[in-house]
């Protein structure tokens, strides 16, 4: 069976697709946006993680590194991870006693995950529920994807994807047949803004969005993210809405912006890249579901 890189799988989601679920995050993405709250998704390898909190600044990390790419630093351990060779005995992880760093990513099979997946069936069976495979952007790893998506189809268990949609059309199309519910993402509609906001143009997910409508227009739901000063205003909710009209997509899902993703920045040795504090204010969320229900679309905020 083939293999492909896991970061994390989450059992009794109900925030990801219909019923209980169980959500499979996949590892790496195209995308780099500054609100994203799972920053351990985006590269496309294992990454080590420090839990400062559970840190006792012992520097037995840093003693048993053969690298150098764990110094003394004053408030604790200073990871250089330029420096880090990614050896396979993860030596710093076997010297922490308080189990304050760990390996964000694991090479899994197919098998493996199918396994996992199937344990929570009589959950999906009462609710009407299934897998979602996240992210990341699963559809970088296609072949891995695939992979899951025919395993679960043959056992009976309804498949989401989360995309971001861009991905080759060529994949997304192949493998469209297999899915069950596309929970497409819909940051920004210009361009220039796509580009500042997540690091990429926006042009192949609108066409894939609208290559994707021809054949799968009712498992389709659009998310939009609400991020203040990024994804909020008047002019970009009403565009999305005006597209998935045209496309007669018929269900968008407001996943408000929030600060959970905050302190996994840290320990990966990142800055937060937003200067915003709080959450997306109720107003702004009612006045958005608003235009999509004025379209005749159907509209929920995640997380009600």
């Amino acid at each position: 069976m083939r293999k492909g890189l896991v970061f994390d799988i989450q059992h009794y989601a109900v925030h990801d697709g219909p019923g209980i679920r169980t959500t499979v995050f996949l590892k790496g993405c195209p995308l780099k946006c500054l609100w994203c709250c799972n920053p351990e998704s985006q590269a496309f390898g294992p990454e080590l993680r420090h839990v400062r909190a559970r840190c006792q600044t012992c520097y037995s990390c840093a003693m048993a590194c053969p690298s150098g790419a764990v110094q003394k630093g004053p408030d604790g351990p200073a990871f250089w991870r330029q420096a880090c060779r990614e050896c396979g005995a993860r030596l710093c992880l076997e010297a922490c006693a308080r189990s304050a760093l760990a390996t964000v990513g694991q090479v899994v099979t197919a098998e493996d995950v199918t396994a996992r997946i199937a344990a929570d069936v009589p959950f999906y069976r009462n609710s009407g529920g299934g897998v979602t495979f996240s992210g990341g952007e699963p559809f970088v790893q296609p072949e891995f994807l695939r992979e899951l998506l025919e395993c679960c189809r043959s056992l009976g268990i309804h498949t989401a994807v989360e995309t971001c949609g861009l991905v080759p059309s060529q994949t997304l199309i192949e493998l469209e047949p297999l899915v069950g519910l596309f929970l497409y993402d819909l940051k920004v509609m210009d361009s220039d803004k796509h580009v500042a906001f997540t690091g990429n143009s926006n042009e192949t997910i609108l066409a894939n969005l609208r290559a994707l409508a021809e054949k799968a227009r009712s498992r389709i739901t659009v998310r939009v993210p609400l991020v203040p000063g990024c994804t909020d205003s008047a002019e970009n909710i009403q565009a999305i809405a005006d597209l998935m009209s045209e496309l007669e997509l018929p269900k968008a899902e407001l996943m408000p912006y929030h600060e959970l993703g905050r302190d996994k920045y840290a320990g990966l040795g990142r800055e937060y890249p937003l200067t915003y504090e709080g959450t997306c204010p109720f107003p702004a969320v009612d006045t958005a579901v608003q235009v999509f229900r004025d379209r005749s679309i159907h509209c929920e905020v995640n997380g009600e």
